[in-house]
């Protein structure tokens, strides 16, 4: 049997199979050459002294003990293609997953997209970027794979309690992502390497008989007797299934209206909203790894920060080490920021987002658009960004010690954000109790990152998307639409989820409960 051991090591024995045998025979007194095979189960970095460590989780093998490769493989997916058929609107993780669910299950899937393939979202992403032109179904959250594919492929998630992780995980290795996400306490795929998983996926839903349609938006539910009969296209077209999986990612506004529009039950519900922070990735690697220069073993170093500010919590979101910040916006006449990073995180800048928790009672200046205030108080800051901007992709700008000192910044550097940007007193951007909370927030984290507020951080506002402004009200047990039978509100768009691994947890659940409603 294989030993398995707990180990704290250097990041060079760590990263060198020939180091860590031979510190590993010196921890079993055996000779390197009787250690056949070293598995790394888990690793994580220990940043907490000077001296940082690789905390690792080993199984060894010696010579003589039978040895297996884990080999992750696919499910035994049959061909659905004249199965019932499911509907499910939108190709994020959870409407990718729900469909690969589907079909485990015998079921046909229809998903429908209103945006491009992963390659033909690159053109309009580029348009962005150069001309500044925003195209409403294909851009940075548009599209086949959802807003994870060209904004990052972060899989961290808080949400073991809600499903299986490690299925997810090992489904995307399947479909060609590195191994080393099942092994990293903070696994990250990359931009870059996400398009092919992601078009993998497709190819393999379209292989079993589902059907994947781009550039098809969703314009109706079609409702009879309160339950779903099937949907209406932008073309006019309609197609019939009883069966409506929505997941249209956090947004989709036109999707909150229309729900809203047919009094289809919705909620208003809090989100957090603030700026995205931009440091040098060397200056972050000095303040976390306490020292001058990362050297080749280290990857380049992540922040998490929390506190709490005048009763609110403030906190760095979806941070991006090696990264740089992307032109998000859904609709001409605003502006948003996210941040990503290639997988090998390699940029010359971190970036994070830092933003502060809304409550309810902040949007009643937008009262009158009943569960859509949210959306409203989220729209008026991005539109009011994009005026300050010069009405354009540009992003209000300002360095972080002036924006704490209400001083509009002299200049600003070259930031990783393509479109450029706009020097502009941040306070103009955002309600006067937000900006307080921002300056204050800063001053605090400051203090626990010495270094960390620097006018070489750039700020650029806003980071609006962090979640949706509405909830769509569904069952505890069911997953169904707590009025309109058939409807399964889903993912990030519905409130029930918070990133690529939850949704896709997600998308799985609402296709567990159809097929468990269709056998009965």
């Amino acid at each position: 049997m294989p030993q398995e051991l707990l180990l704290q090591v250097s990041p060079e024995i760590a990263s060198n199979e020939s180091l860590l045998k031979d510190y590993l025979s010196k921890q079993l007194k055996v000779s390197a050459n009787e250690i056949q095979h070293v598995i790394i189960l888990k690793r994580s970095i220990d940043a907490r002294q000077k001296a940082i460590k690789m905390n690792l989780k080993v199984s060894i093998y010696l010579k003589g003990e039978p040895f297996q490769e884990h080999k992750i493989e696919l499910p035994d997916y049959k061909n659905v293609s004249t199965a019932q058929e499911v509907i499910v609107v939108g190709a994020g993780p959870a409407g990718l997953f729900a469909a690969l669910q589907l079909i485990e299950l015998g079921l046909k899937p229809i998903v429908i997209e209103r945006g491009k393939d992963v390659r033909g979202r690159r053109r309009d992403l580029k348009a962005i970027n150069r001309d500044h032109v925003v195209n409403e179904d294909s851009n940075y959250c548009f599209g086949e794979g959802g807003a994870g594919t060209y904004s990052d492929g972060k899989l961290y998630t808080r949400s073991k309690k809600r499903g299986d992780v490690t299925r997810i995980l090992e489904l995307l290795v399947a479909f060609g992502a590195s191994g080393d996400i099942l092994v990293d306490a903070h696994p990250h795929i990359g931009t870059n390497k996400l398009p092919q998983i992601i078009q993998d996926i497709r190819e393999k839903i379209i292989e079993c008989g589902g059907q994947v349609l781009f550039e098809t938006r969703l314009t109706d539910i079609l409702i009879k007797n309160n339950e779903v009969q099937g949907i209406v296209t932008q073309n006019g077209d309609t197609i019939l299934a009883n069966k409506l999986i929505l997941a249209t990612g956090h947004s989709a506004r036109d999707i909150f209206e229309l729900l809203d529009k047919k009094k289809i039950l919705i909620e208003a519900k809090a989100f957090a909203l603030g700026v995205r922070a931009e440091h040098p990735q060397s200056l972050i690697d000095s303040i976390q790894y306490s020292c001058d220069y990362r050297g080749e073993h280290l990857p380049p170093a992540p922040y998490s920060i929390v506190k709490q500010v005048n009763g609110r919590g403030m906190y760095s979101f979806c941070m991006c080490p090696g990264g740089v910040i992307a032109p998000c916006a859904t609709s001409p006449g605003e502006v948003v920021t996210n941040g990503w990073s290639p997988s090998k995180r390699d940029q010359a800048t971190a970036n994070s987002g830092i933003v502060i928790e809304l409550k309810l009672e902040d949007f009643k200046p937008f009262a009158k658009f009943g569960a859509l205030a949210g959306m409203e108080f989220q729209k008026s800051i991005e539109q009011k960004a994009w005026h300050l901007g010069g009405e354009t992709q540009k992003v209000p700008a300002q360095r972080m010690v002036d924006f704490t000192q209400n001083k509009v910044s002299s200049s600003i550097p070259k930031t990783s954000y393509v479109p450029g940007t706009t020097s502009v007193e941040m306070g103009q951007v955002f309600p006067g109790f937000l900006s307080q909370i921002l300056r204050e927030g800063f001053t605090e984290f400051g203090k626990s990152m010495r270094g960390y507020l620097t006018n070489e951080a750039i700020l650029h506002a806003p980071e609006s998307r962090t979640s949706s402004p509405v909830r769509i009200p569904r069952d505890a047990f069911s997953y169904e639409h707590l009025e309109i039978k058939g409807l399964y509100p889903c993912g990030e768009g519905a409130g029930y989820a918070g990133g690529i691994i939850s949704a896709a947890i997600d998308g799985e659940k609402c296709a567990l409960k159809i097929a468990e409603v269709l056998k009965n």
